[in-house]
């Protein structure tokens, strides 16, 4: 009689697709504690027993997808079920992005951007430990890393974010990023685009990327610029990886506004080029649509520009802002100045250009999803059943394999997370089953908190987190540090 391996999960029947890129199989899963305990196929694993035992034949089976781009740093706190995440099939986030994080700073009005993250009763952790202290209470149903942001340096330290910084005060903007890398920060991110950091001179951010290098870790940027000027910020964040020696992500690449559309080709072949001498990643989300904050001085009457919250005129959310400027007889900058703060979705990007990013091989997924809109980007529940759905099975744009490695080897090599992003014997078990021929996201920019369809189950660290669509009760999401 043959005697039966006991595990604590088997995943029968599944087209295992790897995350390196490689083409699926057919395989058997098996799971112990947090594991992959054993991978192999179905002959040679007749004698596995699990405790919890899932059929996933004509599914498949691939490492959960690591959103590289997120503005989760509260909702992991606020809502740790986290639903639009595990619904897609996520089981990583990476928050702080855009120069803009939840620590290390306290007691602050949050100025624009960082009000995306939420008020001031949010902004209560001095340290980085603080935060991850949090969230390990807080136990999320995701695994969270972090990067610190560059805004919030400054907000934590500088009297005037109109201005650049003194050599004290980058000092003590190091003295808080190197506390928070040892804390176990993934890395350090900037927006140079916003006001909280527009007037920051290139000398600043290679001086606190240059303590970044010390305390290793990765740099990404929303760039100074995205638009006519895009071609100057890819030699500004070049420039700035060159010289600190970090490695560096371009964050949601694109080329913004009707006057740049098509512009991807010379882009792409910039960071081509940057790729021969520097380690030079880039992410994108699959919509030709971008969402922050609702500024006056980015309102263009070139482009559709949707409300997503204001808090001066609630009932706004939803509404374009062409129709509200004409409801009240105004400009669509007075219109955006009196709904202010408020946030808005541009319909700024050219579909093609984005296609061509998103197909390009060393492009990253991230969701950019701002969870404390009332009338979000459908980005935030939709961004990958969208890849795996629209793009790669209905337009064909790459195939499967290289879809799931953009969403999960890639991020784990880029951002330095070990042991995940991939199925490997002794890899952690985050893991989603999914119908390859009903993925698809319901999200709209009408009604954009859908969840998407085909993502079967979810397990995060061995614990199964989604079940045939459904919230599992048990969270086993961990903080992921810095290695």
């Amino acid at each position: 009689m043959v005697e039966m391996e006991k595990f604590d999960a088997v995943i029968r029947g599944a087209q295992v697709i790897d995350g390196t890129g490689s083409a699926g199989s057919l395989m058997e899963v098996a799971i112990s504690g947090d594991r992959i305990a054993a991978i192999a196929t179905l002959e040679n694993a007749q004698n596995w027993l699990g405790k919890l035992e899932i059929d996933a034949s004509d599914r498949v089976l691939a490492p959960g997808f690591i959103d590289v781009h997120t503005h989760d740093d509260n909702a992991v706190l606020a809502t740790p079920t986290m639903p639009a995440k595990i619904s897609q099939g996520v089981t990583t986030v990476i928050v702080g992005n855009c120069g803009i994080s939840l620590a290390p700073i306290i007691d602050i009005d949050p100025p624009e951007p960082l009000n995306l993250l939420g008020g001031r009763d949010q902004f209560h952790f001095e340290t980085m430990a603080e935060y991850f202290t949090a969230v390990e209470a807080a136990q999320p149903a995701i695994n969270v890393a972090a990067l610190v942001g560059h805004s919030t340096l400054r907000a934590g330290i500088m009297d005037n974010l109109q201005r650049t910084a003194t050599g004290a005060e980058i000092a003590a903007m190091g003295e808080r990023l190197a506390a928070s890398l040892a804390a176990g920060a993934i890395g350090f991110s900037t927006g140079l685009y916003y006001k909280t950091a527009k007037a920051a001179e290139m000398a600043e951010v290679v001086a606190l990327a240059k303590v970044l290098a010390k305390g290793g870790g990765i740099y990404t940027t929303h760039m100074r610029d995205e638009a006519d000027h895009i071609i100057a910020s890819l030699q500004e964040t070049k420039a700035t990886a060159e010289q600190a020696d970090v490695p560096v992500v371009v964050s949601h690449h694109k080329c913004a506004q009707p006057a740049n559309w098509g512009r991807s080709e010379e882009t792409l072949a910039f960071i081509e080029e940057a790729r021969g001498t520097i380690k030079m990643g880039l992410d994108a989300y699959p919509y030709a649509a971008g969402s922050t904050v609702l500024d006056p001085d980015f309102v263009r009457d070139d482009i559709r520009i949707m409300v997503t919250k204001s808090e001066a005129y609630p009932e706004a959310k939803g509404r374009d802002l062409s129709d509200i400027a004409k409801e009240w007889d105004c400009s669509l900058k007075d219109a955006a100045s009196k709904l202010a703060p408020a946030g808005a979705i541009y319909f700024q990007i050219d579909e093609d250009d984005m296609q061509r990013i998103l197909a390009y091989p060393p492009t990253m997924i991230g969701s950019d999803g701002l969870p404390h809109d009332e009338h979000p980007h459908p980005r935030l529940w939709g961004t990958f059943p969208r890849v795996l759905g629209h793009y790669c099975r209905d337009l064909g744009l790459f195939d499967l394999p290289t879809a799931v490695h953009k969403m999960t080897g890639l991020p784990a090599a880029t951002f330095g997370i070990p042991d995940r992003g991939v199925i490997r014997e002794g890899a952690f078990a985050d893991l989603v089953v999914f119908n390859p021929d009903t993925v698809k996201d319901l999200a709209t920019y009408e009604n954009p908190l859908q969840q998407s369809t085909g993502i079967d189950y979810v397990l995060v660290n061995g614990t199964l987190s989604l079940m045939l669509g459904n919230l599992c009760p048990d969270r086993a999401g961990q903080v992921v540090r810095n290695a």
